[in-house]
């Protein structure tokens, strides 16, 4: 069990080091001095703590690592938390990321595991109505339809023309043969079929691939005009790529220590594309430029989840923001730091594991961000009142069809009679000029 005695630690005083990192770590600092000592607010972290010391009976005292860091390698040692425990001016620490360098000068105990990188952009936005009526199908399927178009059209002349050959009979011309196809293809085929054989086995099976065609188009545009589809969503890095003239960022303290190592030395070229264009800015100004558009925000789950949902969420649970569900993960795991030597660390490993195979740290950390939510939500009277955006409020907004739906039929409708005008114009203009 949990409470089982592992040792008696006899009320030894640990002095630990940490930074905010919310779920995992979050306190108030004591005083305005740098590296002063701090008082934790309900956390991951700190719930572990509590646990720990009433079970190895110890009590500790928390201080702030300089600069807020997790700790860089520079001139020959570590910065930040990974300093401190280098130096030993602290025992332990609350969450670091292990990396090859880190592993040198401190011991690591894995706690949870690394929260993923996510992007987090607008929801994907309502594909324009005036397309609706070529949407149920790809463009290199209307491709295919075309080619096949002519391509059926050229082989039926092909043939009458042999036929005609041999028999001395009419044939058919090749203007006459493509328009045969194209109108069998919109369901209004000519009612007199080709009078030899091998023109009307040709046919039959058009007919049959018209049927096909047209029943497959059939269907799919009523799902399209039932329900309107809407843009892709951003899900890795290459999405990102992919948009062309978009951009994205993270805040400072995320574009540093392990994470900075991860981007900055990976070989991966679509990584490598994302650090060079990474914007660093604050998370409010991050958020602002992802609702202007052509903008996404990348961080951590965990992190911008409490946020988005805090302050960004209306009673409703509607937000403007999507938060990709394909992460990735930029370090192994998260978990604490310890002084090298210390004769504490197999006693703290051993409880650790404890603690994780009873599922005890996925069930706090849902809680201590559900609550942290709550609090927030609380503080600025959210629950109260409806914050959507004037964009999300249209679009949630159920309406009949209309001819905003359907303007793209009409359009086509205007091409054709234009087309149909400028061939009858041709048509007079070269019967004139064959006139004596």
């Amino acid at each position: 069990m949990l409470n089982d005695r592992v040792d008696n630690m006899m009320g030894h005083r640990f002095q630990l080091a940490t930074r905010p990192y919310f779920p995992y770590m979050d306190y108030r600092t004591d005083t305005d001095e740098p590296e002063s000592r701090v008082t934790p607010i309900d956390s991951l972290d700190f719930r572990i703590l509590d646990v720990f010391a009433a079970t190895l009976n110890f009590t500790y005292e928390i201080n702030e690592a300089p600069n807020r860091a997790f700790g860089d390698y520079r001139n020959g040692s570590f910065t930040g938390i990974i300093g401190k425990l280098e130096r030993e001016e602290a025992d332990l620490s609350t969450i670091v990321a292990p990396t090859p360098g880190r592993l040198q000068v401190v011991q690591f105990c894995r706690v949870y595991e690394s929260d993923k990188m996510v992007i987090t952009s607008l929801k994907p936005a309502l594909l324009p109505a005036s397309l609706s009526l070529i949407r149920p199908f790809e463009g290199e399927l209307w491709l295919g339809l075309l080619v096949s178009v002519v391509a059926w059209g050229v082989i039926l002349w092909l043939l009458q023309r042999a036929w005609r050959w041999m028999s001395g009979r009419r044939g058919v011309r090749l203007n006459t043969a493509l328009l045969y196809g194209w109108r069998t293809l919109l369901e209004q085929p000519p009612t007199t079929p080709p009078s030899n054989m091998t023109g009307r086995v040709l046919v039959g099976w058009w007919l049959v691939f018209c049927l096909i065609i047209t029943t497959g188009f059939r269907s799919s545009l009523i799902a399209h005009l039932t329900v309107q589809g809407r843009s892709k969503t951003l899900d890795n890095f290459r999405d990102l790529l992919d948009q062309g003239d978009w951009r994205w960022g993270t805040e400072p303290w995320q574009f540093s220590g392990a994470t900075l190592v991860y981007f900055s030395t990976n070989t991966d070229p679509v990584v490598k594309q994302i650090n060079d264009k990474m914007e660093v800015l604050l998370v409010k100004e991050a958020l602002q430029k992802v609702l202007e558009g052509g903008f996404s925000f990348i961080s951590v789950k965990n992190y911008v989840r409490v946020i988005v949902d805090s302050w960004y969420t209306d009673a409703y649970g509607e937000t403007p923001f999507y938060i990709s569900h394909h992460g990735i993960h930029t370090l192994a795991c998260f978990g604490w730091g310890f002084r090298r030597g210390a004769p504490f660390y197999d006693r703290f490993v051993q409880l650790m594991s404890r603690v994780e195979d009873a599922g005890i740290i996925s069930y706090w950390t849902d809680e201590v961000i559900a609550r942290r939510v709550r609090e927030n939500r609380r503080a600025e009277a959210l629950d109260h009142d409806v914050v959507l955006t004037d964009k999300l409020q249209e679009e949630s907004s159920r309406e009949a069809l209309g001819l905003q739906h359907l303007q793209g039929a009409f359009y086509l409708l205007l091409l054709g009679s234009c087309l149909a005008f400028l061939t009858l114009l041709g048509e007079n203009l070269a019967y004139s000029s064959s006139l004596p």
